[in-house]
């Protein structure tokens, strides 16, 4: 799939800026802060109805703003062709599709966007939820019964927490229903991840390969977010004391975490920065590869701020591979990256919010 156009109102120092996009790789290069990152962001915005910034959400308007709005023209492999948009105002958000209003989800299951940037290196060295959400939007994309367990758990979790945060002493037939409810859910969640990281450790591997030979083989542990052998109504039940004093539930889908274990770094702390950030490159193109051969079609691939992440070499590889594959690649930088340099590609020059194209 590729974005034929892009139009960005009111996101950042965008104010209202339309995008011709073709097929392939554009370049989006200018000084630092001329609204580079802002329309990568725009891409990413209606693949996931969220940024890519941490603490992004209070800052996404242009200052003085009231409401943004991003609209694309989308074409997939097969030749459907889609209107989609997403807007907010104030804290509301609303999708669009050929005129139509949808639901978040249902945009965020038409538009595929991944994206490597400055803060992808969190996926590795930061929090759990970072590589939840990483996990729970592959999972979205090739398992359709996904998302029906994950409201259903999000609304009995909601509904728990609220019992265990209430002033007043709440019997036990309350906490039941939902307790049950959580461990259902819980159950299918955690199968569909566990199936998506087995699919997904071939791409990976084959990601690492290309960019990280020297580790060794990869492995990846998953921990589902409650104790193995261990039925999740139990043990619900059983630490509901705990959870009450806590004023939430500590045990469940919501406390899942994974990680990547290499043959030659078997922790974590073995790794360092320049290995975090190409270990994160390869889950986004292993995430991307695993979309490819389920969906028929490669998701937009984001590279923001290409050459400062990346050394020469590693550029090369990354283009080269995508490429190869025919997916669209939009890249940032205060200059054309070395990659770049040849081969064809689209190239606009981004100035205080303005494009204007190159090439």
């Amino acid at each position: 799939m590729w974005l034929e156009s892009l139009r960005i109102r009111g996101l950042r120092c965008l104010d209202d800026v339309t995008v011709p996009l073709a097929p392939g790789v554009t370049v989006f290069a200018g000084p630092n802060g001329a609204g580079k990152t802002s329309l990568l962001e725009a891409a990413f915005l209606l693949s996931h109805a969220r940024s890519f910034r941490i603490g992004a959400r209070e800052a996404l308007l242009k200052r003085d703003a009231d409401a943004l709005s991003i609209f694309a023209e989308l074409r997939h492999a097969d030749g459907r062709s889609r209107r989609v948009g997403l807007g907010r105002q104030g804290v509301r958000w609303e999708a669009r599709m050929d005129g139509e209003g949808i639901t978040l989800s249902e945009l965020v299951g038409e538009c595929a966007v991944v994206c490597f940037e400055p803060g992808s290196h969190a996926l590795i060295a930061g929090g759990a939820e970072e590589r939840r959400r990483y996990l729970d939007w592959g999972v979205f994309h090739v398992e359709h019964e996904f998302i029906v367990a994950w409201r259903r758990y999000q609304r009995a979790l909601k509904q728990r927490n609220a019992l265990l945060r209430s002033s007043q002493v709440i019997p036990e037939t309350q906490f039941l229903p939902w307790e049950a409810e959580l461990a259902a859910a819980a159950t299918l969640i955690d199968r569909q991840r566990e199936l998506y990281l087995a699919a997904l450790r071939p791409h990976l591997m084959a990601s690492i390969e290309g960019l990280l030979p020297e580790l060794g083989l990869v492995e990846l542990r998953y921990r589902r977010g409650w104790a193995d052998g261990s039925d999740l109504a139990d043990l619900l039940a059983s630490q509901r004391g705990r959870d009450v004093a806590r004023g939430h539930t500590t045990q469940g889908s919501h406390r899942a975490d994974w990680s990547i274990v290499f043959e030659h770094a078997p922790l974590r702390e073995h790794l360092s920065r320049g290995q975090e950030k190409l270990t994160a490159l390869a889950c986004v193109l292993a995430q991307a590869s695993l979309y490819a051969e389920r969906r028929g079609e490669w998701p937009v691939v984001c590279l923001d701020d290409l050459a400062s992440e990346l050394d020469k070499a590693h550029q090369l590889a990354v283009v080269d591979q995508l490429r190869a594959v025919g997916a669209q690649v939009l890249v940032t930088g205060t200059e054309i990256p070395d990659a770049l340099q040849d081969g064809p590609r689209q190239v606009f020059h981004v100035e205080q919010g303005h494009l204007s194209p190159l090439l």
